[in-house]
């Protein structure tokens, strides 16, 4: 397939009249400065967004837990509530609305955070990866990448049992938790497996070595700092910041991504950027939260490589995950012109960081993911191209490729039919039940 942008984001930065032509599932030519010929992809194209942190069964929460006053530990109690209500096949039919979402919100890969194992008061079920299969159906349908990021959780804070709530996201031991995630095989082209520590308050030191030691190459994801509370405890129960900790048990390194790191130390920083770990910013959630603002100039400017996330999915836009990770960080450091274009580029399309290191570049090469921006509509009209996303939202979104695939053309997804009625259905019927 030979594709023509009016506009593209290469590697070296904004091009005019970008011929792309697509091979399968990669890139095989990028030309600039080129004829019309082709499918016409007008707008601004970009590579695909990478979703680095998602709980796909937070999107349930959307609208319903903004009310009143409260914290990151009360709004909490209500995702628990919302998780003991999901089994496996309403958790396929909620996910498949989210990463369609998601689709159309120009994300092309996501790493899903994968807690949710069992049945309520942990009870196994007959296949005990079934929640994990009934995501990696659910992505299969929406025609996105899927990074399933098995995460163990053994314990309900530092040194305590976990509560009612919290059995069904563990395994007891972690020797069981690492026997079920490698057993499990996903179906689907495009599901890849990598695994994660919840945090430092749900995963015991001595687990941690276990957990590192089990992503064996693979991605290795973990909450880290979100919460002063957590650093706090993690002070009282070990004399360490979590990060220190992670750094005591081998857990950081170049596969590893710390989600959030909102409160960190300086030495913190200076460890995660010593081992060439990533970072995942979530601003949207976290602003949602009231988490803070993390130090992401400071990381950046250690060389601690940034990535952004979704999260709660309180919102699936890629464009406003892209300026937030400036617009925040301008509000902290009270300046404009906190990162380049090119870095926040770099951080919305770190494709790397769930696994799918051949995404996130228009070129030779390349994974055939592409997103075009409209520049026409009364939010982009008359926009510096390269500035666009400083403008756009999720509906200008005209076209989506992922692999090669057309999953979103004129706005609509074109393997799931309105996908706001799946989501409110679904959603709907979860609070009924």
């Amino acid at each position: 397939m030979r594709y023509w942008a009016e506009y593209a984001w290469l590697p070296t930065g904004l091009a005019e009249a970008v011929t792309i032509e697509v091979t399968g599932s990669t890139i095989a030519r990028v030309t600039a400065d080129t004829a019309r010929t082709g499918n016409i992809l007008r707008g601004l194209t970009i590579p695909g967004f990478a979703n680095g942190h998602s709980h796909a069964f937070h999107r349930a929460l959307r609208g319903r837990t903004h009310g009143g006053r409260g914290d990151f530990w009360t709004w909490r109690d209500q995702m628990y509530a919302i998780a003991a209500r999901l089994d496996p096949d309403s958790y396929y039919r909620l996910a498949r609305g989210v990463y369609a979402e998601m689709v159309l919100a120009g994300y092309t890969s996501v790493g899903e955070f994968h807690y949710l194992h069992h049945a309520p008061g942990g009870v196994r079920y007959a296949d005990p990866n079934a929640m994990g299969a009934a995501l990696a159906a659910a992505a299969d349908d929406a025609g996105i990448r899927l990074t399933l990021l098995d995460t163990c959780y053994l314990t309900g804070g530092f040194a305590q049992e976990p509560t009612s709530n919290q059995l069904r996201f563990g395994d007891g031991e972690v020797t069981a938790w690492a026997e079920r995630e490698a057993a499990f095989d996903p179906k689907g082209e495009f599901v890849r497996k990598g695994v994660a520590a919840h945090s430092v308050r749900a995963v015991p030191a001595a687990a941690l070595r276990t957990v590192a030691a089990q992503a064996a190459g693979r991605p290795l994801h973990i909450h880290l700092s979100e919460q002063p509370a957590e650093n706090r405890d993690c002070l009282a129960a070990h004399g360490c910041t979590p990060t220190e900790l992670l750094s005591e048990a081998g857990f950081l390194g170049p596969t590893t991504v710390a989600v959030h790191a909102t409160h960190l130390t300086p030495t913190d920083i200076g460890l995660l950027a010593a081992a060439a770990s990533s970072v995942c910013l979530c601003p949207t959630t976290e602003r949602d939260l009231g988490d803070g603002i993390g130090p992401a100039r400071d990381l950046a400017d250690a060389g601690v490589r940034l990535c952004l996330g979704s999260d709660s999915n309180a919102i699936v836009d890629g464009p406003e995950e892209w300026r937030a990770l400036e617009l925040d960080d301008r509000l902290a450091g009270q300046e404009r012109g906190r990162f380049r274009l090119d870095e926040l580029f770099a951080a919305a399309t770190a494709h790397e960081s769930v696994g799918w290191p051949e995404a996130g570049r228009i070129a030779a090469g390349g994974a055939a993911d592409l997103v075009t921006i409209d520049l026409e509509s009364v939010r982009t009209a008359g926009v510096d191209p390269a500035a666009a996303l400083y403008a756009a939202t999720a509906s200008d979104i005209t076209e989506v490729l992922v692999a090669g695939r057309r999953t979103v053309s004129q706005r609509r997804h074109t393997r799931i039919e309105n996908v706001e009625t799946t989501l409110r259905e679904e959603i709907r019927a979860l609070w009924q039940s």
